[in-house]
């Protein structure tokens, strides 16, 4: 069973930057992996996916040019760099994985990760 925790959650202001990680407890060679959050009352949306080892990275239009999604496989951890934060990113952020082909990564569909992080907050003042 693939274990997935992120950290780096926390409380900024408005304009201001955090970098959440998921450690997994595998590689992360040829695997898929996503970034998604949900506020309060909302449904889970898609922020940020790619395919590890090369390839398109995809964003939400809404975070597009402030936010960065990564990976170090020495460290087994997928990132996800968040600049420029604002209000509306207030959401409880979520890594998810997958570890067969996905061949519509591209639509960040929840249903396509088979394996999830608990989840970390992340609150923007304005």
């Amino acid at each position: 069973q693939v274990q997935l925790v992120e950290s780096g959650g926390g409380s900024v202001q408005a304009g201001g930057s955090l970098r959440l990680s998921c450690a997994a407890s595998t590689y992360l060679y040829s695997s898929y992996w996503g970034w998604f959050r949900q506020a309060p009352g909302k449904e889970r949306e898609g922020v940020a996916a790619f395919k590890t080892g090369g390839g398109s990275t995809f964003y939400a239009d809404s975070v597009k040019g402030r936010f960065t999604i990564s990976q170090n496989n020495a460290k087994n951890t997928v990132y996800l760099q968040m600049n420029s934060l604002k209000p509306e990113d207030t959401a409880m952020y979520f890594c998810a994985a997958r570890f067969a082909p996905c061949p519509n990564i591209r639509s960040m569909a929840s249903s396509a990760f088979a394996f999830w992080g608990q989840g970390t907050q992340v609150t923007v003042s304005s």
